[in-house]
């Protein structure tokens, strides 16, 4: 099989040291492996996506010395391969209408309870108050609503059989806990056999059930991400260690679209990278502007010195 990997930054600002690094370590390993590297445009968000910042990362990626088969994919011309994927998740009884504001989420998390609020991909772990308006088991008979907020039913997701098994096979001998793993080259590998190891439990109480398709948006981050990555036939991942919780529910989403969308779900390997963090341990972010590709550029280094920063020189 031929190695595929991809690189997919949002046009929402400037690329910094941290996205350098991933991109060069998909861009190696690409190399590396006579695969490809593919570049993908997560500009879903139009609200905050603007073409000046799509054109620096272009910009910016081509100074770096990475190439990519062209035209690069954008979130913002797929829609209708989300729509298909809603619809399929939909029709299986796996979504539900979501009407909670982040204030209502809140003010839910913020009553009295034993210990902090549990924050997730998505930010505080939703505590499910739409869901039991939705149907415990039927599938639903109306069409998927249109313009609403859709989040996915993950305790009712992990009880589906996919391939004729569950993705969470039962428990081992002496065993109660049902575990489910995916492929991981990186130091997160939690086992010794280079795989990342997690429980239904875990997915269910500290991930819960995340947004897939937002009102006035389209599809979410959790579903595009997904479907792009098969439609692209993308089968070696590598993306920062702050997205593991984000890969279990990635995993979970492609098993439930198996071959509905005419592609079987193959599953990737991961590799969960270090995080590139400034002097006080903080992890970079586009608004850290002085650890922007550009400024660098602009300062006078060059390609190998941006390696030499991120310790792969």
């Amino acid at each position: 099989m031929k190695f595929v990997t991809r690189f997919a930054p949002s046009p929402t600002g400037p690329l910094h040291l941290g996205h350098a690094y991933s991109a060069l370590l998909a861009h190696d390993r690409a190399v590396e492996e006579y695969g490809e590297f593919l570049l993908r445009i997560d500009d879903l968000d139009q609200s905050r996506a603007r073409s000046h910042w799509e054109e620096q990362i272009y910009d910016d990626l081509r100074w770096l010395g990475l190439t990519w088969r062209e035209p690069c994919r954008k979130q913002s011309e797929c829609q209708s391969q989300y729509d298909r994927a809603l619809d399929t998740l939909w029709e299986k009884g796996f979504l539900y209408e979501c009407s909670c504001s982040r204030r209502d989420i809140r003010e839910s998390q913020s009553a009295p309870q034993e210990g902090a609020p549990l924050v997730g991909p998505d930010g505080l772990v939703y505590p499910g108050t739409c869901r039991q308006y939705a149907a415990p088991n039927e599938r639903p008979v109306s069409k998927r609503p249109r313009n609403v907020t859709l989040r996915l039913n993950v305790s009712k997701a992990i009880n589906h059989s996919c391939w004729s098994q569950t993705m969470f096979p039962p428990p081992r001998v002496g065993a109660t806990t049902k575990f489910a793993y995916f492929s991981e080259e990186g130091k997160r590998a939690n086992t010794q056999v280079q795989t990342y190891e997690f429980t239904s439990g875990h997915v269910i109480s500290n991930i819960g059930d995340v947004v897939v398709c937002r009102k006035n948006m389209g599809a979410a981050y959790h579903l595009a991400v997904v479907v792009d990555d098969l439609a692209q036939k993308v089968n070696y991942v590598i993306r920062g260690e702050d997205l593991l919780e984000a890969t279990m529910i990635h995993y979970l989403i492609g098993h439930l679209l198996d071959d509905d969308l005419e592609y079987k779900y193959f599953q990737p390997t991961y590799y969960h990278h270090r995080l590139i963090r400034d002097g006080a341990g903080k992890r970079l972010a586009k608004r850290d502007d002085a650890r922007a590709i550009s400024k660098y550029r602009s300062e006078g280094a060059s390609p190998q010195d941006i390696r030499k920063m991120v310790g792969l020189d």
